[in-house]
């Protein structure tokens, strides 16, 4: 038999039943499925054997020598099983002549450079993919010129949940699920001392509070 060439990339689901093997793409993995092929002496070996559970005998044996012959033989049938296969999907793929790569034709070849587009990117996709890059970082940089904080009082701690119910407390001095008080502290931004209640100067320092 001939050579079998495309052969580095696939996997093989074959049965007793019969051949198939799935092809994969070197770039993007995507698999491509050959055409079942039965396997006419692995059928018989199976029809032989169910008969031979049922009845035993001559037919149990019959069964069992035609699957060791299927075993005898099973290796030529399944190169040239492979070998079609091969023929039947390649028609799918390219092979890269830069990095030897076999890419899927559909989504990872480059048709104008003659190229795998690992080598020779679509250069419309990448600038789709800088101008979107570009455009997230754009958004970010307005974000950060905006003062998201204005409202909120940063010189005071307040809790993450309510002590009382556990439910998150979204900055605010009372609990909005049951209406406890928040116990908050005040920092005082002279000196970084922390105080409870809601005092009008610093403990520490006397600093008035802003």
């Amino acid at each position: 038999m001939a050579s079998i060439w495309f052969t580095g990339n696939y996997e093989d689901l074959s049965t007793d039943r019969g051949f198939q093997f799935k092809f994969h793409c070197e770039k993007c993995g995507n698999g491509y499925m050959s055409t079942f092929k039965v396997s006419t002496l692995g059928m018989a070996s199976s029809a032989f054997r169910a008969a031979g559970n049922l009845f035993g005998g001559i037919l149990g044996n019959a069964a069992n020598s035609a699957y060791e012959i299927q075993r005898a033989v099973g290796s030529t049938a399944h190169d040239s099983a492979l070998k079609e296969a091969a023929e039947e999907i390649s028609k799918q793929f390219k092979q890269c002549t830069r990095c030897g790569k076999w890419v899927c034709e559909p989504v990872c070849w480059n048709k104008k450079m003659q190229l795998c587009e690992g080598c020779a990117p679509d250069l419309d996709e990448e600038m789709a993919v800088a101008q979107a890059e570009a455009a997230k970082n754009q958004i970010r940089d307005k974000a950060r010129s905006v003062d998201w904080v204005a409202q909120r009082d940063v010189a005071t701690v307040t809790g993450v949940v309510c002590p009382a119910c556990g439910a998150k407390t979204q900055g605010g001095k009372f609990c909005p699920e049951c209406g406890a008080a928040v116990s908050a502290k005040k920092r005082c931004n002279k000196c970084g001392a922390e105080a409870e209640g809601n005092p009008k100067f610093c403990p520490e320092c006397g600093q008035k509070y802003a």
